[in-house]
């Protein structure tokens, strides 16, 4: 692939990103002088969007893929299993986030010239090269988990000529010798905020993180303004998104077999008037999935695929060993088997209703309220809360 091919690509995505209004003016600079590719290792695993899966593309055997790829609006695996695999493993756990994401949240943290950035998750440094772009590399400090991960990162910024302050340790802790920071912004997901990045932020500073419930793996990006006292954090959430969970948050599932017996013994069962598209409308960015997880608390659900026209969705309690599972099928009612004490396929049903009696709301309706003591989200303004 020649340079002028190369330039083409990312020429193109530019303006992509341009036209979904992700790329803002103000970091088109950024954009045309840090590109992904120096920051992306040999062997990766992009996520082929059209095909919905992950392919391994190296570098030396196939440079034109590789950077179609490096270039492309698309998510790249770049570790699995936490590192213990060499090839392409069960989980990922490190990645390249797809350039949209990227720079909607960076839109999102709205940076000034002066400001001081703190980042949770360095991954493969991009993301800090370009904060460091913006800013000077003296005001950005990120911090990584992963030491394998860190020193790569490192080693990418010293090549590319930003080299970035990457502290080895857990971003929940944040990094207290630089505070205090005008933005954090972090790019795993998360289940609560910790009271660390509060402490570490200035008052009228911005949290800019991808936020979610127990419920699934979908995140919403949480924009979070610190109140002028510090003690609290408030803000709307700015749309869904999906990351690689914080690893001190990972939703600890003890899997189906510890929650149903065979041949479901025990579970009450019933029909439904509920069709699958009433749950599932939206697909795996369902607003719908989203309300529910913020009123159902400490549940898990999984959707298996479908086959014969019915289609299994679980739900497991995080706190007791309650379980439901609503089997859809094509054309007929839904059955439904419940067991345990919380009744969830009950309180699905009922979170269910009250999102479509609130006007089915999107995600940008919904915000989220954070304090040393805990955290609550709200439904258009901080008055009438719940915790999550």
């Amino acid at each position: 692939m020649t340079l002028t091919e190369l330039e083409g690509e990312r020429s193109t995505l530019g303006r992509l990103l341009l036209s979904r209004k992700d790329l803002s003016s103000d970091w088109v600079p950024s954009f045309a002088a840090v590109p992904r590719a120096p920051f992306l290792p040999d062997v990766m695993w992009p996520y082929d969007m059209d095909a919905g899966t992950t392919v391994a593309v190296d570098r030396h055997e196939d440079p034109d893929t590789w950077h179609r790829y490096a270039n492309a609006n698309a998510p790249i695996v770049t570790q699995w299993d936490d590192g213990t695999t060499d090839g392409q493993g069960t989980v990922s756990t490190s990645s390249a986030s797809m350039p949209s994401v990227v720079f909607g949240m960076l839109r999102d943290l709205d940076v000034q010239a002066g400001h001081r950035v703190l980042e949770i998750g360095t991954g493969t440094g991009w993301n800090a090269a370009l904060l460091a772009h913006r800013l000077g590399k003296s005001r950005v400090v990120s911090i990584e988990v992963d030491p394998q991960v860190a020193d790569q990162a490192r080693a990418s910024l010293e090549a590319f000529g930003l080299p970035v302050r990457v502290v080895t340790g857990d971003g929940a802790l944040g990094y207290a010798k630089g505070a205090p920071y005008d933005r954090i912004i972090a790019t795993a997901g998360l289940r609560q905020i910790p009271a660390a990045w509060l402490e570490q932020t200035r008052p009228g500073g911005v949290i800019v993180a991808p936020w979610g419930t127990h419920f699934s793996h979908q995140d919403a990006v949480a924009r979070l303004v610190v109140s002028e006292d510090g003690a609290s954090a408030a803000g709307h959430f700015t749309g869904p998104v999906q990351f690689m969970k914080l690893r001190s948050q990972r939703t600890a599932f003890d899997g189906h077999a510890a929650y149903v017996p065979e041949r479901l013994e025990g579970a009450e069962r019933f029909t439904t008037h509920v069709q699958e598209d009433a749950l599932l409308r939206g697909g795996r960015f369902s607003a719908a999935l989203f309300a529910i997880g913020l009123r159902v608390r400490d549940c898990w659900h999984q959707v298996a695929p479908k086959q014969d026209g019915a289609r299994p969705v679980w739900f497991y309690s995080l706190s007791d060993r309650s379980w439901a599972c609503v089997m859809f099928r094509d054309g007929a009612k839904a059955d439904v088997w419940q067991a345990g004490p919380r009744g969830l396929w009950t309180d699905v049903l009922d979170a269910l209703a009250w999102w479509e009696f609130e006007g089915e709301p999107g995600y940008e309706r919904f915000g989220l309220t954070v304090t040393a003591k805990g955290q609550h989200a709200w439904l258009d303004r901080p008055r009438s809360s719940w915790p999550v």
